[in-house]
């Protein structure tokens, strides 16, 4: 299924994520697919660079590891642990983008998301760019394989990939 875009070029300018009014949430598959399971991070900060041309344009997100929650204490304290995120030692995840290009019909923002202090690739594909008096509001969905940051226990029993749904508000700075 095709989601449609609603991009539109915003105003040259650096802005400041709103971690309260932006989210981070997922969904994956668990017990060999049989299972869905969705859930949540919060973020921390972030930055948004619109440049001139807008294809140079910039963006960087830091999200809160110990933030994770699916509802199930117990899965929400297995997948903080050693076995998945490792929150002790590993307490944000990040995202830095390396460019924005157009793509079909509309914008993907190629980067690279760091977890468990491994850095793989990551396309985030923009459904959603709209700019009014206060700021930016940011839609986009992006795939996360964990077996690409060396997260590989429990294969199987949890999915390996999650589908992320990001909704950013940014503010100039």
């Amino acid at each position: 299924m095709s989601v449609p875009t609603t991009v539109s070029i915003p105003p040259a300018g650096t802005y400041k994520l709103d971690p309260a009014a932006s989210s981070v949430t997922f969904a994956t598959r668990h017990m060999f697919g049989l299972g869905g399971v969705t859930g949540s991070f919060k973020v921390l900060s972030g930055e948004i660079t619109i440049a001139d041309p807008v294809t140079g344009s910039t963006a960087t997100a830091v999200i809160d590891a110990a933030s994770f929650a699916t509802g199930s204490a117990a899965r929400d304290k297995d997948v903080k642990s050693a076995n998945f995120l490792h929150v002790q030692d590993h307490p944000e995840i990040t995202f830095r983008s390396t460019e924005l290009e157009e793509s079909g019909e509309g914008w993907v923002l190629r980067g690279q998301i760091t977890a468990r202090g491994h850095a793989a690739r990551a396309d985030v594909a923009l459904s959603e760019v709209r700019a009014d008096s206060d700021g930016l509001t940011i839609r986009a969905t992006c795939r996360v394989d964990r077996y690409a940051h060396g997260i590989t226990k429990k294969k199987g029993m949890a999915g390996r990939f999650l589908d992320l749904e990001i909704t950013a508000r940014a503010m100039p700075v």
